[in-house]
């Protein structure tokens, strides 16, 4: 099979020749910037400074002769703008804290505070507040909340959509030059569309707005969910609206140059349970789900793609009634997430795209042989009949050693029967 027809056949639940592979074709399947450096250098690939491609998560660029070396299946078509508001132009030298030489956007514009945490700015703009800081010590940025007072008199839901609009011709012309980059690519296509996760905790800070209005505050917003219901459906069905039209201005530009969409990163899990009950997630999310996906499924032959962290085994159900075909990152260490009972339950209609090793605690702290072990048994659970997607659980974290990282794709050579 070429590395699109692997993937199709595991997303339509046929068993494929081997199990596809995919890492750094989103922003939650990725790996840290030192973790990319560090694999280049053992794979004895072209010396060369890494690029930024994704500054809050400090995700780095795999370059084609890393996909290869690595026998990747799935290529990604990222959004024009990063999460601080910038684009990826003109990439200029920067040395992070830690030491290392990578490349930046232009628009990565940073200051130093008083205590040496490092502030990034949206969209570049160092006139406005910094919306982004990574502590001295860090490895990634944490948001920094820029809320005005709620006054619950006069809280008005537009606060919480200025974000979401029709997308222009600047994005529309950027998705249809990259997929046009991407035909000759025999490996699958995911497109990240904007606008369409409801909700997504990453991004109700708006940190790629200089002055965002409404309930930004993460605590708050998650009181807002039980406390001002009214609010947040009509921030939902006014935020769904947007993005169906924009789905339908998307659909006309890629048409079916790629696989599959990635719908929502709205994380609904901690390490032992669930953020809401089923019950809120059926009157709060479930109706807006509903449209997005009948939508994609009416228009394309696309998959949809749902992230989301933690325990949520009570929720897998209801998000393949809601119309999602995938989920992502199947994190198998929280709580009801045993995998082979994941398989059992749900592997006829959500295809566990993730869960492939531990980034938590095997692939950073274990050694090679735990790596290896636990590779190879996920590969056996979530591979059977197809519907499994390698990736780790979330992105490789920083720092990770680059022998586990290496035991992993080796034990994955291994049970594909490549090496």
């Amino acid at each position: 099979m070429t590395p699109r027809q692997r993937v199709q056949a595991a997303l339509a639940h046929r068993q494929p020749d081997r199990v596809p592979v995919e890492f750094g074709a989103t922003a939650v399947t990725g790996m840290h910037v030192t973790c990319v450096a560090a694999l280049r250098e053992h794979l004895g690939l072209e010396p060369m400074a890494v690029k930024v491609w994704e500054p809050y998560q400090m995700l780095g660029w795999l370059e084609e002769d890393l996909r290869a070396a690595l026998g990747l299946d799935v290529i990604g078509l990222p959004g024009r703008t990063t999460l601080f508001g910038f684009t990826n132009d003109n990439w200029q030298p920067f040395t992070t804290p830690w030491g290392q030489s990578v490349l930046v956007s232009e628009h990565f514009r940073t200051t130093t505070d008083a205590n040496g945490d490092l502030l990034l700015y949206p969209a570049g703009d160092l006139q406005a507040p910094p919306s982004g800081r990574m502590p001295v010590g860090g490895f990634y940025f944490d948001t920094i909340v820029r809320q005005p007072p709620i006054d619950e008199a006069h809280l008005d839901p537009a606060d919480n959509l200025e974000e979401f609009g029709p997308l222009g011709a600047a994005d529309l012309d950027y998705l249809a030059a990259q997929a046009e980059l991407l035909r000759p690519s025999p490996r699958a296509r995911i497109a990240s569309v904007p606008g369409t996760g409801l909700g997504d905790i990453a991004l109700v800070p708006a940190p790629f707005l200089k002055h965002p209005r409404g309930i930004r505050d993460i605590e708050e917003w998650y009181v807002s969910t039980v406390a001002r219901q009214d609010y947040i459906h009509q921030v939902f069905a006014r935020q769904c609206e947007i993005a169906l039209a924009n789905l339908e201005r998307v659909a006309s530009v890629l048409g079916d140059q790629i696989d599959v969409v990635f719908l929502c990163g709205t994380d609904f899990g901690t390490q032992i349970s669930t953020f809401c009950s089923p019950a809120v997630f059926d009157s709060l999310y479930a109706p807006y789900y509903r449209q997005l996906n009948s939508w994609v499924h009416r228009h394309t032959a696309w998959k949809t793609f749902k992230h989301s962290c933690g325990a949520v085994e009570p929720l897998l159900s209801r998000l393949a009634d809601c119309g999602f075909d995938i989920i992502n990152p199947v994190q198998c260490s929280a709580a009801g997430m045993d995998p082979a009972a994941l398989k059992e339950r749900y592997g006829d209609r959500l295809v566990f795209w993730g869960g492939g090793v531990d980034t938590q605690r095997t692939l950073p702290f274990g050694t090679p042989a735990e790596v290896r072990a636990e590779v190879i048994e996920r590969c056996r659970i979530f591979g059977q009949d197809g519907g499994f997607v390698f990736n780790a659980i979330h992105n490789v974290q920083m720092n990770t050693p680059v022998a586990n990282i290496a035991a992993m794709f080796a034990a994955l050579g291994e049970f594909n029967g490549t090496r």
